[in-house]
């Protein structure tokens, strides 16, 4: 199980695999069991953005337990979030922002994530 954060400039925080763009990010979805994703929205000019990841989830199914959106774009915020919210099933955590500084240092220290 891993903990996945997607954004094309921003370093990975501590206990986090990195994905640098969307595909990778959708890659890893597919592959790996996701404990906790953490997404931007804007990924660069040749990237699509953290929409396109959202809407993915929900095609394929491939919910992590808990979703963070990262993103410093207001706008890209609340279209992950209107996009993700009507279809997250009820066991999948979804935050309208990013991990609280206290939830990284417990991540990144090894503790248990949820």
């Amino acid at each position: 199980m891993i903990n996945l954060f997607m954004d094309d400039y921003r370093k990975r925080p501590e206990g986090f695999a990195l994905a640098r763009s969307t595909e990778e990010c959708l890659m890893l979805l597919r592959e790996c069991e996701v404990e906790l994703l953490s997404l931007d929205y804007d990924m660069g000019p040749d990237d699509y953005s953290g929409s396109e990841v959202a809407k993915r989830i929900i095609l394929e199914k491939l919910f992590p337990r808990e979703i963070y959106l990262h993103t410093s774009s207001l706008q890209g915020r609340r279209e992950m979030y209107e996009i993700l919210y009507p279809a997250i099933p009820a066991d999948v955590g979804l935050h309208n922002g990013p991990l609280d500084p206290s939830r990284l240092l417990e991540i990144a220290s090894g503790a248990v994530n949820r």
